[in-house]
């Protein structure tokens, strides 16, 4: 039983810890160019990400149900 107690402190300790780390950060604005392009690149790639990664792109390919392996 002490260590079900132990492994939920942890847990809740680990939540914490994040939970501080991203309120810190808040959603601060990058003032420099550099900071700029970087946010903006990661933005892009974040869309096609999801553009190309989506369930209809994965399930519907070509290769899926047909047997293929590489």
């Amino acid at each position: 039983m002490v260590e079900l107690g132990v492994f939920f402190g942890v847990m809740v300790a680990a939540a914490a810890w994040m939970m501080r780390t991203l309120l810190r950060r808040g959603n601060r604005k990058t003032e420099s160019a550099d900071g700029l392009r970087i946010e903006q690149a990661r933005r892009e790639q974040a869309v096609s990400d999801r553009s190309s990664y989506s369930s209809n792109a994965v399930h519907n390919s070509p290769t899926h149900g047909h047997g293929y392996r590489p």
